[in-house]
Parts: C-alpha cells; structure tokens; sequence
C-alpha cells in the first residue's frame, strides 16, 4: 500500500481553482523572484480548463515563466484534441498572454520522429520545473503513460526529457515527458474532480503495480512532494 499523498478536498471546484491558482502563482512568483525564471508544466483535458482561466488573471511576471505540456498528442495544433490548443485559448490569455510557451508537436509526421527535436526544444525551460499539474484517467494513466503499453516502460526508464508512445487503448500517437522529467520538478500537483476520479486514486494506492496503474509512479516516490486537489 502506497503512503498517501498531501490530500485536499473542497466543496466545489470553484474553491479548488481558486485555492490551487493562487498556490501556483505564488510558487511561480517566487521562483522568478529567487531565480529570475519559472517553470510551469500542465496537463490537457478538460478538467484543467477553469484552473487555467484563474491562472491567467493572476498578476505574476508572466514574461519570466515558461509553460509547457505534460504531453501532448501527435495531432495538427487547431486539432480539437490538441493539449496545445487548449493551452492557447485557456491559460496564455490575458496576464499570462506574455508566458513563454513550448509545446511538444513539431513538423515532423510521427511523434517518433519528432521526439528528438521536441527535447531540444525544451532544453531551455527551467529545471526542475518549477510547479507540474497533472491529471489521471480513469484507468490510472497520467501524462501518456497508460497502462499495460508497449511503451510504458520506455518512458518510465528512459532518461531523455520525452519519449514517443502509441496507447493501444487511446487515440493518437503521443509523445509525453517521462518519469525522470516529471519528478526532476519542485512540487507535483495532481488535479482531480469527481466521485470516480477518487474512487480510482484511492485504489492506486492500494498497490504498488505500476503497470497497472501508472500514476503510482508519482503517488509512490518520495523526491517530489505531491499535494492532491480534490473536489466533487
């Protein structure tokens, strides 16, 4: 049995976003304060999307922070299932307009392909990072690590910054930041909303199988510390 994260619940997600922003602006604050440069890595999907809008008013040095994704995947960047898109019309708006942005797809045709560049891409953003918030499927899964994939493992051990995968259970080839990535970082937030998400966090700590449940992987290492945001 896994030992439990820094667990949060709240009454609504409005009380979740406004606590959890306000948590991670001044984190990013500070890291510019103290380093001159920030770090922020989020994740895609829809359950981030008002924590991103509360993020963009916040009155930080927004020019200083670099925002990149968690992973993203292998689709054209207007695509309605591009984690880059939602980034664009959600977080880099209003304050956070001047963030320094990185996303993962490049020209290349195949994530395979483009891993390398992507990497380079990224080799100037601040590590560790200074804030990452991450989300979790229902099967477990966070960033593209998802269960019982050929590539798990390959992004679980790889020590590159990010790795190509092909979900058998998702669509869209991907690429992700892998494990060494994510936990060379300041502080892990996992981000969760529903009776089921809970349900699903609390079996990943029941056991220690990653390959079950991937998000173990975060809820399991004791590097980085990991708040858990909940609300109903």
């Amino acid at each position: 049995m896994l030992k439990e994260a820094v667990f949060k619940s709240f009454d609504n997600t409005d009380s979740l976003e406004t606590q959890l922003a306000d948590r991670i602006a001044r984190q990013l604050q500070d890291a510019v304060d103290a380093r001159g440069k920030a770090s922020l890595v989020v994740s895609g999907g829809s359950t981030p999307l008002k924590l991103f809008k509360a993020l963009s008013n916040k009155a930080i040095d927004w020019n200083e922070v670099f925002v990149t994704l968690a992973d993203e995947r292998w689709v054209d960047n207007a695509h309605k299932d591009s984690n880059e898109r939602l980034v664009r019309e959600n977080l880099l708006q209003n304050r956070a307009a001047s963030a320094k942005f990185r996303g993962l797809k490049n020209m290349f045709a195949s994530a395979e392909e483009g891993a390398a560049m992507t990497s380079e891409h990224l080799a100037n953003v601040p590590r560790p990072f200074d804030v990452v918030v991450l989300g979790m499927g229902n099967d477990g899964h966070t960033c593209s690590w998802f269960p019982c994939s050929d590539d798990l493992m390959r992004a679980l051990d790889s020590d590159a910054l990010c790795e190509a995968v092909t979900p058998r259970t998702a669509p869209h080839e991907r690429i992700t930041l892998t494990k060494k990535a994510i936990l060379n970082s300041r502080q892990i937030y996992l981000h969760l909303v529903g009776e089921q998400k809970l349900s699903v966090y609390r079996q990943a700590l029941e056991s220690d199988d990653i390959k079950a449940m991937p998000i173990r992987v975060v809820l399991g290492q004791h590097k980085t510390p990991v708040d858990v945001y909940w609300s109903a």
